[in-house]
């Protein structure tokens, strides 16, 4: 059983980073998802991969609880963010490679 510990990232429908700040250790999946024949639903008989999902406030905590109850563990990084720094009047500036225009 393995776990990954990284820094979840913000979702496509979030502009704020709430839910990015902590570390979360979760454990990788035993085997695929079936689905089930009656109800089309998809099913796994591993409870661990897909219901435990554990936060710790940083990665050291995380390493520490997967160190004490023996859990192998593989520390993704997160990546750091792209900023790109615009100002509204570059729209309008006069070196602009093509022209504004509507």
């Amino acid at each position: 059983m393995i776990a990954r510990i990284f820094r979840p990232s913000r979702t496509a429908m979030q502009s704020g980073n709430a839910k990015t700040k902590d570390w979360v250790l979760e454990f990788e999946p035993k085997d695929a998802r079936r689905q089930d024949a009656l109800m089309g639903w998809t099913q796994t008989g591993d409870t661990e991969s897909s219901q435990v999902r554990l936060s710790f406030e940083t990665r050291e905590e995380a390493v520490r609880y997967a160190d004490q109850h023996g859990i192998a563990f593989q520390i993704i990084d997160p990546k750091p963010a792209k900023r790109i720094i615009k100002a509204y009047a570059d729209n309008f500036a006069f070196g602009r490679k093509v022209p504004w225009t509507h």
